[in-house]
């Protein structure tokens, strides 16, 4: 019984690793998508 208690340690850890990857990579993109709008609006202005 003792080893169901370290099953679950273990699954609770790679749930919340994955989930703080996940955001990590939502926080990423987000600042990808202000990147790139910035430089389209930078090219515009060239134009």
């Amino acid at each position: 019984m003792d080893d169901l208690g370290y099953l679950f340690a273990a699954y609770t850890v790679i749930w919340v690793g994955l989930l703080a990857y996940i955001l990590f990579l939502a926080q990423k993109q987000r600042q990808l998508r202000r990147d790139i709008d910035w430089l389209k609006k930078m090219m515009k202005k060239t134009d």
